[in-house]
């Protein structure tokens, strides 16, 4: 037919043609908890270690796995087997599942009737399939649509996903398009026997779905069994890797991770040892702003930097800080011209915020302690928090977790830590803000102290970001702590202890 041929065009290569060289983080919805779980562990989906290098820019995309097969073929199964033999923190399974076209209410009919065709390839949205697996790679933050299969409609929830290391695309046309092959590192074809394939569909369809023994098995003999014939068998040649049997073949699981670890380490980098070597010895960027050294925060300074003052008196100070480094950040928003008139009938010319909303993010932990000071001088901003922490085997910092309000794209951000020292943690922090769609223009950077190498390195990767702090010490020693300094802020201020190698970048923090 007419449809079919169109459909086939834009799917798979013919026989003859050679394939396409392959290419080497609250939103609208209530974000799912970062972990999977399988049938041996949870595995925790955080703990992302930087995916870009010390000019901010992306330094590797995320290897992308496509898992293709019949229905029921047991993709989900394998690619979960994947996840736990690769081990590795920060994985997002995509299903192809989710991206079930939203039906119009004479399709919604046939589908009620199972009359209508879920298995050909125009029953998919590839054009947004292709969109997020384009920005997942990128490490931008996507929404998923959450298809319910009981009423064949999107739901009006959708499932905030962030970029990963690893993403695993599975689905019964994963191979079906040729703009998604080539977003694909590793195709993987799951050759389950058909007979399996339909007793699988039967128990899930009945138990899950709420099917009825005669509807799956007629959808099955009109458009299942003719839609793998037709689209998705003869995908097969074009799998890197065939795995018979499905999950039952360890032996094809154990090579296929194998080949994995091998890509990721080709890809690992360095960011902190990068960012201490380079941008150094320059003037002091333009897009610094250091709050006037008067007696006073000269005084506060004093008391804060002293090793011997007590707790209570850190914090009474540092407060004292916070909220003037505030009120000077907010001196640099942009403003506009506003006539009001006074209680006495004169017109007052006067100025009033240009913007739409400000949204305060911190760094947590230490970054948490500016809030109050936040929240006491802007009314009713928003608040987001991102935590990183320093891996203590590579030195590294990690993206753990992410909350971020959303629309957060429109606002002035102001993010907030207590000391940086390399930069590590503040580039990771704007990189996400960025990955978010938050204009680079419009992300200040607050902090009680930086030393220089943090300035440059923050400066040089993202040179439109305002940095605003109290003071900039010289140096950084050998374990990346600011010198003079101010110690480990956050421990100082919580009243915990110190571990062995904390960075002034990152406190870590115990569970």
């Amino acid at each position: 037919s007419t449809s079919s041929a169109e459909s086939l065009d834009r799917l798979y290569p013919g026989v003859g043609s050679t394939k396409a060289p392959r290419k080497r983080t609250t939103s609208q919805c209530k974000s799912e908890p970062p972990l999977l779980r399988t049938s041996k562990r949870t595995i925790y989906t955080a703990g992302r270690p930087p995916w870009y290098n010390e000019h901010g820019t992306q330094s590797k995309e995320a290897f992308v796995i496509g898992l293709g097969g019949g229905s029921a073929s047991g993709k989900t199964t394998v690619a979960t087997m994947i996840i736990e033999a690769l081990d590795v923190p920060w994985v997002v399974l995509l299903s192809m599942d989710s991206f079930y076209k939203v039906l119009t209410k004479q399709q919604q009919e046939q589908a009620a009737s199972n009359d209508f065709n879920f298995d050909h390839p125009d029953a998919f949205d590839f054009d947004l399939i292709i969109a997020t697996l384009k920005k997942l790679k990128q490490g931008k933050s996507v929404k998923i649509p959450i298809y319910d299969f009981t009423t064949h409609s999107r739901k009006k929830e959708w499932k905030t996903l962030y970029g990963a290391n690893v993403i695993i695309f599975e689905g019964i046309m994963a191979f079906a398009d040729k703009e998604l092959l080539k977003l694909l590192d590793l195709k993987i074809f799951v050759d389950t026997d058909s007979d399996i394939r339909l007793v699988r569909r039967l128990r899930r369809d009945i138990s899950e779905r709420g099917r009825d023994i005669e509807g799956v098995i007629k959808q099955y003999n009109k458009f299942v069994k003719p839609a793998f014939d037709q689209y998705i068998q003869p995908t097969m040649r074009l799998a890197d890797i065939v795995v018979p049997r499905g999950s039952g073949n360890t032996v094809a699981i154990d090579l296929i991770v194998q080949h994995v670890h091998s890509q990721l380490e080709e890809r690992e980098l360095s960011v902190r040892a990068a960012l201490a070597s380079a941008h150094q010895c320059h003037p002091l960027p333009q897009t610094l702003s250091v709050l006037k050294s008067t007696p006073q925060v000269r005084g506060m300074h004093t008391i804060i930097r002293n090793k011997e003052t007590s707790r209570d008196e850190f914090i009474f100070y540092s407060k004292r800080l916070m909220r003037l480094l505030i009120e000077h950040a907010l001196s640099l928003l942009p403003f506009q011209s506003c006539t009001v008139q006074t209680p006495q009938g004169h017109d007052y010319e006067g100025r009033t915020y240009s913007g739409k909303q400000i949204t305060g993010v911190s760094i947590l932990r230490a970054g948490e302690t500016m809030e109050p000071a936040l929240r006491a001088v802007c009314k009713d901003v928003r608040i987001g928090t991102i935590l990183i922490q320093t891996n203590c085997n590579t030195g590294e910092p990690e993206l753990h977790y992410l909350r971020l309000p959303k629309d957060i794209s429109e606002d002035h951000v102001i993010l907030m830590d207590c000391t940086v020292s390399t930069g590590a943690a503040a580039m990771m922090a704007v990189r996400v803000l960025l990955d978010h769609d938050v204009p680079e223009d419009k992300i200040f950077l607050l902090s009680l102290l930086m030393a220089e190498m943090g300035v440059h390195s923050v400066a040089y990767a993202f040179p439109r970001v305002k940095i605003i702090t109290t003071a900039v010490d010289k140096k950084v020693n050998d374990l990346f702590r600011i010198i003079p300094g101010i110690g480990n802020f956050g421990d100082r201020y919580f009243g915990t202890d110190a571990p062995p190698d904390w960075s002034d970048d990152e406190d870590a923090l115990s569970t």
